[in-house]
């Protein structure tokens, strides 16, 4: 490649703008631009051409046509040393452009903002950058391209010790332009899909756009032979404090644990532990300690190694409780000085910082099923309130065991299907979770609560989905439940309904199921 003579720039975001075009010139290179642009390098004192000059052909229609000019791409796109496209970029009066730096108009920020119109929207769809973007990157064999300011330093480092750009540097940069527009795209398709609905946010959109930035690459996935990344807005929501490198397991249990804990955001002091995805253990006290104790106490073996979130900032007294055993990861709202204290001793130990609620989060959920196919639904925002619950049985519950259903409930939504978990008013007791049949989880649950040394005697049983047959109920009562919450909607209702009457259990229907696959 021949040494960069000319540089194109028009950028809207002008973060290390200036320091980036003084090292151009002070390296030879002529400077084009555009408007809002060519005014910061003026100002800086910097020599710069309009490309309105350059071309002979004025910006106009508000600035909509300025680089979409033969002079602009066809600078962009002849193929260097091919005598066919050397002579007609002669003929016309084409010179070469050996440098574009373009950020585009920011699509994604203004539709972020609230009530935003149409008008500005479609205002904020940038034309001429993308498409002198591309065809630089085309083209990148002969021409550097720039779509991320923070790619100048290394820009400006490579022109000045030879006066031109590495291959491997071209070749990089062009990548990531295409993967910039590629996500541009999909976000003005995203929106317009939603709008063009008319607002109708139950609609899901005609095509599936994934835009997602690279976050940070993994060591590996679930497994050490397996390759993984993280993508997206992830450090929107969250800022490690401390501990070594996030892993990929440690990704999927700390945002479950945050979707479970923002259940009780409102709540006393709330403490959910958990291991794979699923709670071991949530409890509520009037301390944090307090709460720590009554989530512990559930199962005293499964926390081990695992993620434990807590609703308010995480205190100096339930840090050194927490201490105590190995756990991966403690996500909270923030660390009082005292509990940093206690926990930045364990080197390794991942501290968490919610920085945000996902309930703001977008309420679409997208996973991939491995056959180049994907699934999108509605992510499970429900919320249960008493006046929900229909009460099915001879007798209604108590008002302790209303409370303990309402707490139980908000739980087992979050316990991997099919799942069941017993709770008192403030913690839970036994947990049973990603079963074949409901009675399993119903057994496992109980088992597990006699590991644990804790009576199940006037508990409430809580089930994520109907029981499909009387069994399941019977089991819960004779281990001791007093009540039981359930969606309802099977056939065998009636026989559920009479099993429970038959032995004094007070039972609600929520006529909402919360499976977790």
């Amino acid at each position: 490649m021949a040494r960069i003579q000319r540089a194109l720039l028009s950028v809207s975001d002008k973060t290390g703008l200036v320091p980036f075009a003084q090292a151009l010139v002070a390296s030879g290179v002529e400077l084009l631009s555009t408007g809002g642009t060519a005014k910061v390098l003026r100002e800086a004192g910097l020599p710069v051409k309009d490309i309105s000059a350059h071309t002979g052909f004025p910006e106009m229609l508000d600035g909509r046509v300025k680089t979409l000019h033969p002079k602009i791409h066809g600078g962009l796109l002849y193929v260097r040393g091919n005598p066919a496209h050397e002579e007609a970029a002669r003929a016309h009066g084409i010179t070469p452009i050996d440098l574009v730096v373009v950020n585009l108009y920011p699509f994604e920020q203004t539709v972020a903002k609230p009530n935003v119109s149409l008008h500005d929207a479609i205002e904020n769809i940038d034309i001429g950058g993308p498409s002198m973007l591309r065809s630089a990157a085309k083209n990148h064999v002969s021409v550097t391209v720039v779509v991320d300011w923070a790619d100048y330093a290394q820009v400006a480092e490579e022109i000045k010790a030879a006066g031109e750009t590495t291959l491997a540097l071209r070749q990089e940069l062009a990548a990531k332009v295409f993967a910039r527009t590629a996500a541009y795209d999909a976000a003005i398709a995203s929106h317009l899909n939603k709008v063009f609905a008319g607002h109708a946010e139950e609609q899901l959109p005609p095509a599936l756009c994934l835009q997602a930035p690279l976050v940070q690459s993994l060591r590996y996935g679930e497994n050490p032979h397996q390759k993984a990344a993280l993508y997206g807005n992830f450090k929107d929501y969250f800022q490690q404090l401390h501990g070594k490198e996030l892993s990929y397991n440690n990704i999927l249990d700390l945002t479950a644990a945050l979707h479970l804990i923002t259940e009780f955001a409102d709540d006393p002091p709330t403490l959910a532990i958990l291991k794979h995805t699923n709670p071991c253990g949530v409890g509520q006290g009037a301390s944090q300690r307090e709460a720590w104790d009554r989530a512990f106490a559930t199962d005293r073996q499964a926390p081990f190694g695992g993620i434990i979130a807590v609703n308010q900032p995480l205190d100096g007294a339930c840090a050194e409780a927490i201490a105590e055993i190995f756990s991966e990861v403690i996500v909270a709202p923030d660390f009082t000085g005292e509990a940093l204290a206690v926990l930045q001793k364990k080197k390794n130990l991942r501290l968490m910082k919610a920085l945000k609620s996902p309930a703001g989060a977008p309420g679409r959920d997208v996973r991939s099923v491995g056959v180049e196919s994907f699934l999108m639904q509605d992510r499970d925002l429900r919320k249960t309130r008493p006046a929900d619950l229909k009460v099915v049985t001879k007798r209604a519950p108590t008002e302790s065991e209303m409370k303990a259903m309402l707490f139980g409930w908000r739980i087992v939504k979050h316990v991997k299907s099919n799942a069941i978990v017993y709770v008192g008013s403030d913690r839970t007791l036994g947990v049973g979770a990603g079963q074949m049949s409901r009675v399993d989880a119903s057994r496992i649950a109980v088992w597990k609560a006699q590991e644990a040394g804790l009576s199940l005697e006037g508990s409430v049983v809580c089930s994520d989905a109907y029981f499909p047959f009387a069994d399941g109920l019977i089991t819960a009562a004779q281990a001791g439940a007093t009540a039981a919450i359930q969606p309802g909607g099977s056939v065998r209702d009636p026989e559920v309904i009479a099993a429970a009457d038959e032995r004094g259990v007070a039972m609600v229907f929520t006529g909402a199921r919360h499976f977790r696959h």
